[in-house]
């Protein structure tokens, strides 16, 4: 039966051990599920609770936190999430979940028709011990699960993403709450209230970005483009010319299709000048005009000048480097009405 046809019921399991070692990974995107499908771009998912299975008031609280930490970190277009009286997804707690038996946590997508979570109840037995939810203890105790934490991680995967694939020594957990092995308190990241940056990377991959969002380190290297104008070729002395620069992610095959061609908003773009054959020089930051993707900045010239524009490699995205091709402005004559520069004097002269 195709994920088209039925209703995807995928079991995040949250558990304690791990039997053997875990896989070997690298620093990649958090995995998907195939043919689950997605959601509408910034889709406005609602929730509700189940009336015969309520979770008690401070579970409540803090699953409507896990959601409010989904909208804040997702870093993509990814869907929100909100609690709505009336939703027809429902969060049901207690003994009648759909999780398998060593499941804390589980979820069911079929996108675009709905969803439910489902959370143990407090006190269940599993073979290594007894659950407990860190929110129904003052103050948490050692071995208890973050309920915010957990709500995180399963709506990762009504998102679309699969658990992450961890290196052997565990090093790069941060890099995702979306784990098959959620840590207890105070184990690394048991209380993580934003997504880590290999679940962000996969969501901008799958659901695109707004031309403002940072990209994610976990993506590799991304190309850009950067194409440059100026309003006029040649200008009269003391003459206004406008110089326009458009930054985008390149249109290539090796960019994730979600980000390719993408303008790139907020960025640092620098307008270099320089006589023609000289040295390039810095001459200041170009400014976003509003039009996507687009710097620019007017200057007065009192000689021929070649402009350029140039993008540097930023330390908190993928994004490469790149610089533009040369633009050449004329000056045409010279002053002609005092009050002029004085000429440099013959040498001499005084």
């Amino acid at each position: 039966m195709t994920g088209r046809s039925r209703l995807a019921t995928v079991l995040a399991a949250v558990l304690l051990t791990v039997l053997g070692a875990t896989p070997v990974g690298a620093h990649d995107p958090s995995p998907i599920f195939d043919g689950d499908g997605l959601w509408a771009p910034d889709a406005d998912l609602t929730f509700d609770w189940s009336d015969t299975w309520m979770a008690p008031f401070d579970m409540r609280v803090a699953i409507k936190a896990g959601a409010a930490d989904q909208n804040a970190t997702r870093g993509s277009r990814a869907a929100t999430f909100r609690a709505l009286d009336g939703s027809k997804n429902l969060v049901v707690y207690g003994t009648e979940v759909v999780c398998g038996t060593g499941g804390l946590a589980c979820m069911r997508r079929n996108p675009p028709s709905g969803y439910g979570l489902w959370f143990r109840e407090n006190g269940h037995r599993f073979d290594w011990g007894t659950l407990r939810w860190c929110q129904l203890y003052d103050p948490f105790p050692n071995g208890c699960f973050d309920a915010e934490t957990i709500t995180l991680d399963e709506l990762g995967h009504v998102q679309i993403l699969d658990h992450h694939v961890n290196y052997t020594d565990g090093s790069d957990y941060l890099d995702s709450v979306v784990q098959t092995v959620s840590h207890a308190k105070p184990g690394v990241g048991w209380n993580a209230h934003a997504f880590g940056r290999c679940d962000v990377a996969q969501l901008q991959r799958q659901y695109d970005v707004t031309t403002t969002t940072r990209i994610s380190t976990c993506l590799d290297d991304i190309p850009t483009t950067v194409s440059f104008s100026s309003s006029a070729g040649s200008v009269a002395w003391d003459g206004s010319v406008r110089l326009t620069a458009r930054l985008r992610i390149a249109d290539d095959p090796t960019v994730t299709f979600r980000l390719r061609g993408n303008d790139l908003d907020a960025r640092t773009v620098v307008l270099q000048r320089r006589p023609p054959g000289g040295t390039w020089v810095d001459a200041q930051v170009l400014t976003g005009t509003g039009t996507p993707g687009t710097y620019a900045a007017t200057l007065r010239l009192r000689a021929t000048t070649e402009f350029r524009s140039v993008f540097r490699k930023p330390t908190d995205e993928p994004l490469l480097a790149i610089t533009s091709a040369t633009v050449r402005v004329t000056v045409n004559g010279g002053c002609s009405l005092p009050p002029c520069p004085q000429a440099v004097p013959a040498t001499g002269e005084r």
